[in-house]
């Protein structure tokens, strides 16, 4: 059995072939093109192409995209790559290809990915929290995809910053519409802001890092309230969902300064007299999206 997976990201398209173990076959990636029926193209080229190195013959194939498909109409919806919107991206995909298709969120994908051989891997409740150019979430029970009547159970990433202190009363304005989304706060875009309005610099996050790391105490306030406020986000999802483990990916996740103070946040605001849920880091890194879409299809 081969799966081919596709990770449909706003800035590349990836493609890959698994094994029935969860191993990558063959992998190929591409600037995504900027446009619809490019798009389309590029994805036919990268399955065609993984598919042929894994002798995969006609198999199905899973993609992560951004946004979803309306339970309603079919189309695409919330996608911040916004030339998706409304368009039948499956079924364009499905004629395009001459393979069947499924699609699901992004961070759906990712969520699936280390729920079935990754960092949550054996756990009952896993929640996936992509920490990237934006922030999402994916719910995964029992080794099973939740998406919700509505197809956007785990959409955290446009929900609220919680418990705001006096310094975050900003209205800041989402790409959705809404103001104060956690991608406004804590994806790495999100980061990277908040450093350029208390210190003045415009740095990219792994300056501002680098610059913690050397001691720097303007950089080190930036890290430490970026771990309050993440802590703080996750537990409202603990308060609703009591997952086992939360698994973060993206950008953000690979710096390891954030993890300690954002469960000690997250820990004491959860409204439980204990907390057992662990924090951890994803496994299989930037190849979970691909993994993750290549296992919406289940081993036949």
């Amino acid at each position: 059995m081969v799966r081919l997976g596709v990770d449909f990201g706003g800035t590349k398209i990836e493609a890959a072939a698994l094994d029935s173990s969860g191993a990558i076959l063959s992998r190929e990636r591409r600037p995504n093109p900027g446009s619809y029926a490019e798009a389309l193209l590029t994805v036919r080229d990268l399955v065609e192409t993984v598919a042929k190195a894994s002798q995969a013959g006609d198999a199905p194939v899973g993609v992560g995209m951004p946004g979803s498909l309306s339970a309603r109409t079919g189309l695409v919806r919330n996608a911040n790559s916004v030339w998706l919107n409304g368009a039948p991206f499956d079924r364009d995909l499905e004629q395009t290809l001459g393979r069947r298709v499924r699609l699901h969120n992004d961070a759906n994908c990712f969520a699936l990915s280390e729920a079935v051989d990754g960092a949550g891997a054996g756990a009952e409740v896993v929640f996936g929290a992509i920490l990237g150019t934006g922030c999402g979430g994916g719910v995964v029970v029992r080794g099973t995809l939740v998406e919700g009547v509505n197809k956007i159970a785990g959409e955290w990433g446009h929900t609220p910053l919680p418990w705001p202190k006096p310094d975050e009363d900003r209205a800041l304005k989402c790409w959705c519409g809404r103001i104060n989304c956690l991608e406004t706060w804590i994806s790495g875009s999100g980061f990277e802001a908040d450093h350029a309005r208390t210190s003045g610099e415009t740095l990219t996050g792994e300056s501002i890092v680098a610059r913690a790391r050397a001691g720097d105490p303007t950089a080190q306030a930036t890290v430490a309230r970026y771990a309050d406020r993440l802590g703080r986000a996750l537990a409202v999802v603990c308060d609703i969902l009591d997952p086992d483990v939360i698994v973060c990916g993206g950008g953000m996740s690979n710096i390891p300064e954030i993890y300690a103070p954002a469960r000690e946040t997250l820990s004491r605001l959860a409204f439980s007299d204990s907390f057992a849920t662990r924090l951890l880091q994803a496994q299989h890194g930037d190849s979970s999206g691909v993994r993750g879409a290549a296992w919406l299809w289940p081993e036949t």
